[in-house]
């Protein structure tokens, strides 16, 4: 993971409401071993955040000038630490009007992963620790917590500037609050694009209809259900988009190509690749039991909603029967009545 530029600035905010004080740094810092630890620590810890959201610039103007600043860095038109300057000033104007954030350090880096640029931003802040000197003296000390990574973004620079039409090229932190990470949204110049836990909801859907419509025996519809799941849950980790292709070369070897026409097919308005939302993901487990003559499966989401279960009486409820299973019932009544 090539680190091409980086730099860390310092916006020095007290909670009394005092002006926000800059600590611009003047020259990028260094390749190192540390360097890359950092953002190999930041990205690790930014991909295991639930709740992020995907989307693309808004139009350049006056309210949102990071994507023309931008460009002209890629352009050749400003070299990284004046991009990094004009960005950070801006973050501290934002910053001042919201009197929201405490500050912190910020922290631009581009950097490739395989052939994709990506440009990453996140406000970083310390926590206060001990330490053991090396005279055995134990002294106070400060160290990054990114674990409390609250702001931050993610810019594939590849897609924005090679494809026009993609709709998720951004992704960022939505914070606990949403006035919280608004100003930082602003800052971005973001607009959601692409509604992750909708878009993960739809593709669990159509794999269950998939499924139903396979006629799977339950083992076969376990299997597929964890290759899904494991799949969609690996790109999570990594920060990587679901890839309907891919999913579908994994879900049916014999006919990879199977899932990603039954979608097509069935028109469930899916982008070929969209982001995984992991709490969704999450949720996505099968309930299963079988007994003599009687096999039931059914996935966690359905329950408390199409399916009740009555602990005291020890019964499902089960509504919306699948209409192969209503008609082959339907018929059976209709020869007994």
């Amino acid at each position: 993971m090539p680190i091409r530029h980086s730099i860390i600035h310092q916006i020095d905010k007290k909670p009394d409401g005092t002006p926000a004080v800059l600590h611009a740094r003047d020259s990028e810092l260094a390749s190192s071993q540390a360097m890359e630890n950092l953002l190999a620590d930041l990205n690790e810890n930014y991909n295991a955040k639930p709740g992020k959201a995907w989307g693309l610039f808004h139009e350049e103007s006056g309210a949102y000038p990071l994507s023309g600043w931008l460009r002209d860095y890629f352009d050749g038109k400003q070299d990284f630490i004046t991009f990094s300057h004009v960005a950070v000033e801006h973050l501290q104007k934002l910053m001042e009007e919201s009197n929201l954030s405490a500050g912190g350090h910020v922290f631009l880096a581009h950097y490739q992963h395989g052939m994709t640029d990506y440009l990453t931003i996140a406000l970083l802040h310390h926590s206060e620790g001990v330490a053991i000197t090396e005279n055995l003296e134990v002294v106070p000390a400060k160290h990054l917590d990114l674990t409390q990574l609250h702001l931050a973004a993610r810019i594939n620079i590849s897609e924005w500037r090679n494809n026009p039409n993609s709709r998720q090229y951004i992704s960022f932190l939505k914070g606990r609050g949403r006035r919280v990470y608004d100003y930082f949204r602003d800052f971005i110049g973001c607009q959601e694009g692409i509604d992750s836990p909708s878009e993960t909801r739809t593709l669990l859907k159509a794999f269950s209809d998939f499924v139903e419509s396979e006629d799977l025996s339950e083992d076969q519809a376990r299997e597929k259900t964890a290759t899904l799941v494991g799949y969609a849950s690996a790109q999570a980790k990594h920060g990587e988009p679901i890839s309907l292709e891919e999913l579908a070369a994994l879900v049916d070897e014999d006919r990879p190509a199977a899932f990603y026409d039954f979608i097509r097919n069935k028109d469930y308005g899916l982008s070929p690749e969209i982001p995984a939302d992991k709490r969704t993901l999450n949720q996505f487990r099968r309930f299963t039991g079988r007994t003599d003559g009687l096999s039931i499966s059914f996935e966690a989401h359905m329950l408390g909603s199409k399916v009740e279960y009555d602990q005291a009486g020890n019964s499902l409820i089960i509504r919306q029967v699948p209409q192969q299973l209503a008609d082959q019932l339907k018929r059976e009544a209709n020869r007994n009545g």
